[in-house]
């Protein structure tokens, strides 16, 4: 009886052995996958920041920015980087992260660079999971799409026309796909009135600062 008692000890702690070993090469594996996702994202994010920066400037932009909280306009409870880019002290630009918490398979997260007179320099997708050949032309590298935001501004088109033309806008959609070119419109839309209605607290905060803003966007009519 000892015997087989000790036989099922053995075979307890091996199989103890075997699992905490697995949990922990689990573990180690989402912690590997994370890093390499993350560092995915900062190089996308450099390669945005290198096409949306403005002509003109003289600071370093990875340097001078700031945080910010505004999940009412920018899509996410997450404190997001707002970056400035200035010429002679004069803020020229804001480059903000933005996310389109709306898309067709969860988050769309942005890079909108806005100029001093609140024109778009650009947009750049940094990370989606839109559906592969439908979704995704909103990517650089698949398709021009994105571009069409370039030189826009909320009286460029007027307010009611920042939808896509299927809701009776100015953008087009995507062949076969709406809901995701939608999600990106809207959220480009709410970074300008964001920058219109808080550009110049973004501009004034001390280097490191963290900004909360509770308030919420002008009211969009209903999508057809």
């Amino acid at each position: 009886m000892s015997l087989r008692l000790g036989n099922l000890g053995r075979g307890a702690l091996t199989l103890a052995v075997v699992g905490a070993l697995g949990l922990g090469g689990l573990l180690a594996m989402r912690a590997l996958t994370a890093e390499r996702i993350a560092e995915q994202q900062r190089a996308s994010t450099l390669r945005a920041l290198a096409v949306l920066l403005p002509k003109e400037y003289d600071n370093d932009p990875q340097t001078d920015r700031i945080e910010v909280v505004a999940p009412a306009w920018l899509g996410s409870e997450d404190a997001l980087t707002v970056r400035r880019a200035r010429n002679d002290g004069r803020v020229v630009a804001l480059l903000l992260e933005a996310v389109a918490p709306d898309g067709y398979n969860g988050d769309i997260r942005l890079l909108v660079g806005v100029d001093a007179q609140g024109r778009v320099i650009g947009v750049r997708v940094v990370e989606h999971r839109e559906t592969p050949g439908l979704g995704d032309p909103i990517e650089i590298a698949r398709g021009p799409w994105i571009t069409g935001f370039d030189g826009r501004s909320l009286r460029d088109p007027a307010a009611d026309a920042w939808r896509v033309r299927r809701d009776g806008g100015a953008f087009d959609q995507l062949a076969g796909a709406t809901i995701t070119p939608r999600a990106v419109v809207g959220a480009v839309r709410r970074a300008l009135q964001f920058v219109e209605s808080h550009g110049e607290a973004l501009a004034m905060a001390p280097v490191g600062e963290t900004l909360a803003f509770r308030d919420l966007p002008p009211q969009e009519g209903p999508t057809q």
